[in-house]
């Protein structure tokens, strides 16, 4: 097992991989650097192993794909992944590594949203985009999260062995949150400089389609993680608006003593059933996610003690 692994997932970054490599390698001296390429067609692997970096390869196109596999081969104490675009200053990772190993954090978040991603930054939608989901985060799971979709993070090997990772895509950050606030691990920032790429470098992130799975990303999370809140204000929701048509039928039953409009009682009645449903489905998928919290509880504690005999 590695002490400290440095992870820095690759999609034709020839212009700053070396570079990143480089710095990684004078900020931790003692880490073990692992660059995995994910189908890149410039001299991105030449650069990354001339540079020393041990580099490997995920065939599977996606951000997500090359996390999993990372995820899945590396076995360290402490793990830092860094993307190699050269926007991070690996100046904070001894920091950052010093959290996980001396101060019990499951990951630490490279805050770039609070020091000079705004000015740095030349793309608005995206500037606009991480203050949405960072809210949006915040708001849903209770938590205070400074960076949500910051790609400079280090973890501990716990959250890396506990983590399923399902997104391929740069959704995957969101994944990694959610996952560690709805668990009650441990979240430590540190405010990091960000710098925008370099000329001739280009960003592998969609505006618009990356940020809508994004979103439906947070959505689909919530509800398989607070399943009772998210199907209640669905069920709040169907109840409205079968009240809002229903009120006027049951008015103009007052006054004449009659039902004018039958199909719109009918399918009044229908939505209320299932906002009904959609309330007991809450309650049911809320026990299901108990339980399978438990379930995580015990691996976690399963994990530790393996560790502790050294299996």
């Amino acid at each position: 097992m590695d002490k400290i692994a440095v992870l820095i997932p690759c999609y034709n970054e020839e212009k700053t991989i070396a570079k990143v490599v480089k710095d990684a390698r004078e900020a931790l001296p003692d880490a073990v650097i692992y660059v995995y390429d994910n189908n890149s067609s410039d001299d991105s692997v030449r650069l990354a192993g001339e540079a020393g970096a041990v580099v490997r390869h995920e065939y599977v196109q996606g951000k997500g794909a090359v996390i999993r596999r990372m995820f899945r081969e590396i076995d360290a104490e402490c793990y830092v992944m860094v993307d190699a675009d050269d926007t991070y200053p690996m100046e904070n990772a001894p920091e950052m590594v010093r959290l996980v190993m001396e101060h019990n954090s499951d990951m630490v978040v490279g805050d770039r949203l609070s020091s000079t991603y705004f000015t740095e930054n030349k793309r608005p939608f995206h500037n606009m985009g991480n203050s949405v989901v960072r809210a949006t985060i915040n708001r849903l799971f209770d938590c205070e999260v400074k960076d949500i979709m910051t790609g400079y993070r280090a973890f501990s090997h716990n959250f890396v062995k506990t983590f399923p990772v399902l997104s391929r895509g740069f959704e995957i950050e969101t994944e990694m949150t959610i996952h560690a606030v709805y668990n009650h691990m441990q979240i430590d920032n540190v405010i990091v400089d960000y710098r925008d790429r370099p000329e001739g470098s280009e960003s592998k992130l969609n505006t618009y389609s990356d940020g809508f799975k994004v979103l439906f990303t947070i959505i689909k999370l919530y509800k398989d993680y607070k399943p009772m809140a998210f199907f209640s204000l669905q069920a709040l929701l169907l109840a409205i608006i079968s009240t809002a048509f229903l009120i006027p039928v049951l008015m103009d039953y007052a006054q004449t003593g009659q039902v004018a409009r039958f199909p719109t009682l009918i399918v009044c009645c229908f939505v209320y059933l299932a906002a009904i449903q959609s309330l007991f489905s809450g309650m049911i998928l809320s026990n299901l996610a108990l339980a399978n919290r438990r379930e995580f509880e015990f691996n976690l504690t399963t994990l530790k003690a393996r560790e502790r005999h050294g299996d």
